[in-house]
């Protein structure tokens, strides 16, 4: 979910990857937008009291271009967010809402240390709703959004139109309905689209109101987590240990295999623990590939990655999730020696491999396991170790070989 706060790092300036151009004025669009949400069932009185005399917000095309989950190495992006102050304040969280938590855990079958960690990762459980740095009204963020066309235009276009609905719902208008500068809403930040979905009144009230009512917010993000596909009791994932020459092309999530698949190649876990089922479904993630820790990951870990589509916040929902739970750090090193390409060159990196062959998806220097899947089939022809991991070292061999 590009919606939750992520706790802005610096502007590296990439709006042009992250926005197309504006078809019209903010003031052209506002008019124009209303049929479109008219036909979605807004009515005009909602529309003109919401979306008439709003102007853009100034600050959401740096905020879009500053996602970290895009941006940083991925136990850096980890280690900001999973401190030992959010670990300690999350301990106390649950204490302080320990009859709530269990009570939401066990009505809707999923762990409450989970929807913890979502709510520490997300707003520093609750710290940040009140912080008009990060908290506002929504409407005109997210028509600066559809406005300016970004990448995920089509989830923009949703989300205004929901926040529209919301309204009209009520009970809170549109300078009441708040959130991050994407849009998401309350203690454990859910984009529009999915509070009209699964918006559940936790409390009791007769309303659903994620920012002022952590029961809602808590029932809602657990209905939507289960709406995903959530498998109560499965954990998120194992550590483990990959032995050297492993073929690193059946690192792919593109087929869940039983954890004995991998067993039966040398695969274990870190610490010699024993699997407890070897028939769980999984997949072996290996972020840093052959240099850092890997993982069997299971579908509840690709469950977090339909809350938030970014492997670096689904890392840190889990980790997180383990650790106040009383779980220790990671036990494989990682690979902080790496020199990584900046935004040019992951573009760069990207063209190339179209040129080559390996590659279908979006020029936006955004490197995920699409871009990684084909650089290792790159690695592969050249008789390599095909792990994927792609660092400056792949820019220089990429551009060459594709004779840019």
């Amino acid at each position: 979910m590009q919606r939750h706060l992520a706790f802005v790092v610096a502007f590296i300036g990439l709006t042009s990857a992250a926005f197309a151009q504006p078809t019209e004025s903010f003031e052209s669009f506002i008019k124009n937008f209303e049929a479109t949400a008219v036909a979605a069932g807004v009515t005009h009185e909602t529309y003109a009291k919401a979306m008439y005399g709003l102007q853009p917000d100034p600050n959401v095309p740096a905020l879009v271009t500053a996602q970290p989950e895009f941006t940083t190495p991925l136990w850096e992006y980890i280690e900001k967010r999973v401190t030992d102050w959010r670990i300690g304040k999350g301990k106390e969280a649950i204490a302080e809402n320990k009859a709530l938590l269990t009570a939401t855990g066990q009505k809707y079958g999923v762990d409450p240390y989970l929807l913890a960690s979502i709510w520490g990762i997300e707003t520093n459980y609750g710290r940040v709703l009140s912080d008009p740095q990060y908290i506002r009204p929504i409407i005109p963020s997210l028509a600066t959004l559809v406005h300016q066309r970004r990448v995920r235009l089509e989830g923009d276009t949703a989300d205004l139109i929901a926040a529209l609905l919301l309204v009209q719902r009520g009970p809170l208008d549109a300078t009441q309905l708040v959130g991050s500068w994407a849009g998401a809403i309350g203690h454990l930040q859910v984009n529009p689209s999915n509070v009209l979905k699964y918006g559940t009144d936790g409390d009791g009230d007769g309303a659903v109101d994620l920012q002022n009512s952590l029961a809602d917010a808590l029932a809602t993000s657990a209905v939507y987590i289960i709406g995903l596909g959530y498998k109560p009791g499965l954990d998120w994932g194992y550590e483990v240990d990959v032995p050297d020459g492993f073929d690193y092309l059946l690192a792919t999530r593109d087929q869940l295999r039983p954890i004995s698949f991998f067993t039966g190649l040398g695969v274990k876990r870190v610490g010699g623990t024993a699997f407890s089922d070897p028939s769980i479904p999984v997949f072996l993630y290996a972020p840093t590939r052959a240099k850092g820790p890997k993982f069997l990951m299971t579908n509840n870990y690709l469950i977090l990655k339909g809350y938030n589509f970014s492997d670096s916040y689904a890392m840190a929902i889990s980790h997180l999730e383990d650790r106040l739970q009383g779980r220790g750090e990671y036990i494989t090193a990682w690979p902080r020696d790496t020199e990584f390409p900046n935004l040019e060159q992951r573009r760069a990196i990207q063209e190339a491999l179209i040129k080559l062959g390996l590659y279908e998806g979006l020029v936006d220097g955004r490197i995920g396991p699409v871009s990684q899947a084909a650089y290792a089939k790159f690695q592969a022809s050249k008789g390599e170790v095909a792990d994927g991991f792609i660092t400056l070292h792949s820019y220089e061999e990429l551009v060459a070989a594709a004779g840019r």
